[in-house]
């Protein structure tokens, strides 16, 4: 427990000492405070943290295990979204109705474009280590077989990233490299080409959209006396004018898939890039053709194109939350730094909640939210944190309390990746070490304390629960004629790998083949080129189309002052931040900081070496990273590896990382008020050499303790 929490909420978060105590003590206090705020404030005042990839397993995991416990005390308030692909989460149902989860799962699968695609256009290119993990696990990796065998059947590709490795070797790809930033703009002119050239498809858009017109309207300037044309795009990008005609013309004369990458709608406006790819595939007229149309995602996971689960898993019921407050996952330090404040979202005014307690399991903010400098402000305002943790992370260290708890390899489960065809035996392989407990043990503890012991756990230990959930993934299966084993024999044997629902899939071909018997979810049954539901949100930056803005840096006078475009992306040697404390991640690093890529031209103007120390830097923070200087990244922009557990410096101004975490430089003002997503890849930056000797990374150091002081606090 933080010390000056338990000496009466005195000190600050993050810089803090902590004491040790005993388990019934920590329960003890937790009982109480979670009485207290309920009683003072209501469950509305409680807010559960939990997101992410943490807990493996079908039963324990952080997520499940914390809101069932939360909603049986009454409920609290959630987040809602993800930092993933939020944008698309809110927006596609707009364009092409339907979850974005469910666009996910349906992608046209890779041996399909390998035998029909002829060009594939890679918005963000297709960054192989992405498509190592997935949420719930990922059993195998496909992508590289399937990547093989489109350059065995001679598809081509075109990379538009400012990192040419963000498409694999193999590929050959052509390296087209944009200024970050720039993709709706260049996707806007492809359009504006092939509609002036006569290439668009206009029996595909009469068929099957709305609102073409409109579109097409704007894309030849007749509003705004601008023409998306290929010159306009090639001023904001920085790509040839007669480069981008000539893509266009190559695009309208193949088979073309147009695959945008999630990372692409974390940014300025990313809603409109996702429109604007929509609105591109659609110009083209070969949405549900094998082969061709658009995906938003591939290489966001393991499985999307790859694989899919024939049948859902069993799950840990959570139960029903009361109450109705959320806030859009990006929201965190908007929601503790100004309760009672309105924001616009997806075309409501909502208002933010006023928490006082916040209880944070399987996650990281201090990784995956941005404006970290703004984070530990916002994280001094709530009267009490709790966090569940196997690591001594950024965020333990930003919490008043710190619960133990075991990792995967010890406890007893079975795991089932969001979209895998496999199901894996999870054995437990050794006890907790130390004084570290389940959650569930946890949570059920809290439980008799707060008189819902019942409620919790309803009669079942952990053994009970998971017989339960595997029943419920057997019936299910029965339900499909797939048999499973009982418990017994699958707990102790090997994976079961199950067949593949739909090898050879193409979205929305249904779609195509019949739009009268299989209408889209939207106003019109059709693809929203202009959507009246988005226009009647009446938002400055969007008219009911895809629009292009400039992105705030940019039409900001840091543009002048921080002349770097800064791309972050998910490394190779970790799952996000997870294990950023172990050996593969830490061979990576230089000097045991991460590695920023920056071009010759730009090291060589900044007088950087490889291998040097050096300070990125804007308004917003600073942080120390290893130079790495390669012509793999375009100049003009450096790439940053998210991930890298930050660790201020409370003695240097701005309270300087010394480890190399992005997210001190990124902005918190989220994509816009259609969805208010996270737009970590819309900030510039400044490089310079650090002279001297760079201080010590303090990151996987566990905090300072001190003695347990005279009781003040809760429980006085």
């Amino acid at each position: 427990m933080r010390s000056g929490w338990l000496d009466g909420r005195k000190g600050e978060r993050g810089s803090d000492t902590f004491v040790k105590v005993c388990w019934d003590e920590a329960l003890d206090l937790i009982a109480h405070e979670m009485t207290r705020v309920r009683e003072e404030h209501g469950n509305k005042a409680i807010f559960g943290g939990s997101y992410g990839w943490a807990s493996a397993g079908r039963f324990h995991h952080a997520q499940s295990q914390l809101k069932r416990f939360l909603n049986t005390i009454g409920g609290f308030v959630r987040s809602e979204g993800n930092y993933s692909y939020n944008a698309a989460l809110v927006a596609m149902p707009h364009f092409v109705g339907g979850g974005f989860r469910e666009h996910v799962v349906e992608a046209t699968r890779w041996p399909v474009i390998a035998e029909h695609s002829d060009l594939v256009v890679l918005f963000g290119g297709l960054a192989m280590r992405n498509s190592q993990i997935c949420d719930g696990g990922a059993s195998r990796h496909r992508l590289a077989d399937n990547l093989r065998l489109c350059a065995e059947k001679r598809v081509r590709f075109v990379n538009l990233s400012p990192l040419r490795t963000d498409v694999d070797a193999s590929l050959k790809a052509e390296w087209l490299a944009p200024r970050p930033g720039s993709d709706t703009a260049i996707m806007l002119a492809l359009a504006h080409t092939l509609v002036k050239e006569g290439l668009h498809d206009q029996t595909f858009l009469d068929r099957y959209t709305v609102g073409a017109d409109r579109f097409i309207r704007y894309l030849q300037g007749t509003a705004d006396d601008a023409p998306k044309s290929a010159e306009w795009a090639a001023e904001i990008s920085g790509l040839e004018a007669g480069r981008i005609r000539a893509l266009a013309r190559e695009m309208a004369a193949k088979r073309t898939m147009i695959a945008c990458a999630a990372g692409l709608q974390r940014a300025d406006w990313g809603e409109q890039t996702l429109w604007a790819c929509v609105s591109l595939a659609a110009i083209l007229g070969q949405i549900g053709l094998p082969g061709g149309g658009y995906t938003v995602g591939y290489a966001v996971n393991a499985h999307v194109g790859n694989i899919a689960r024939p049948f859902p898993w069993g799950r840990l019921p959570q139960g029903s939350n009361p109450i109705p407050a959320f806030i859009p996952v990006a929201m965190i330090s908007e929601m503790l730094l100004n309760p009672g404040a309105t924001y616009r979202y997806s075309g409501k005014t909502l208002t933010l909640p006023d928490c006082r307690l916040i209880w944070w399991a399987g996650g990281n903010p201090f990784h995956h939210h941005q404006d970290l400098n703004r984070l530990r402000r916002a994280f001094q305002r709530p009267e009490t944190v709790i966090v569940n943790e196997i690591n001594w992370t950024s965020t333990a260290r930003h919490a008043d309390i710190v619960l133990p708890v075991a990792a995967p390899q010890e406890r007893t489960d079975f795991g089932g990746g969001q979209t895998d065809n496999i199901l894996v035996p999870m054995p437990k392989a050794i006890d907790p070490p130390g004084y570290a407990r389940t959650e569930y043990e946890i949570y059920a503890d809290l439980a008799r304390r707060l008189g819902v012991e019942q409620d919790f756990t309803e009669g079942r230990d952990e053994e009970a629960w998971l017989r339960r959930l595997w029943f419920d993934t057997q019936k299910t299966a029965d339900s499909y004629g797939i048999p499973l084993p009982d418990w017994d024999a699958f707990i102790a044997g090997d994976i079961i790998e199950l067949p593949d629902p739909s090898p050879a899939q193409v979205f929305l071909s249904g779609f195509r083949a019949n739009p009268s018997e299989n209408p889209r979810p939207t106003p019109s049954g059709r693809i929203e080129l202009f959507s009246k539901t988005v226009a009647s949100f009446r938002l400055d930056e969007c008219a009911g189309h895809a629009t292009w803005n400039i992105p705030h840096d940019l039409s900001s006078p840091a543009a002048k002052t921080y002349p770097l475009a800064l791309v972050s992306g998910q490394p190779g040697t970790r799952l996000h931040s997870q294990y950023d404390n172990g050996t593969l991640s830490m061979d990576g690093k230089i000097l045991d900081r991460e590695p920023v890529l920056i071009n010759p031209a730009d090291a060589a103007d900044r007088h950087v070496s490889d291998g040097d120390i050096v300070e990125v830097f804007n308004d917003r923070g600073r942080c120390l990273a290893g130079a790495r200087v390669t012509s793999e990244i375009a100049q003009g922009a450096v790439f940053l590896w998210t991930g890298a557990w930050y660790d201020p410096d409370f003695d240097e101004p701005d309270h300087c990382d010394r480890h190399g975490n992005p997210n001190v430089l990124t902005h918190d003002l989220r994509t816009s008020e259609f969805s208010q997503s996270p737009a970590a890849h819309s900030a510039l930056v400044e490089i310079r050499r650090l002279d001297g000797t760079p201080p010590r990374v303090r990151a996987h150091e566990p905090p300072q303790f001190g003695e347990h002081p005279d009781r003040k606090g809760p429980l006085a």
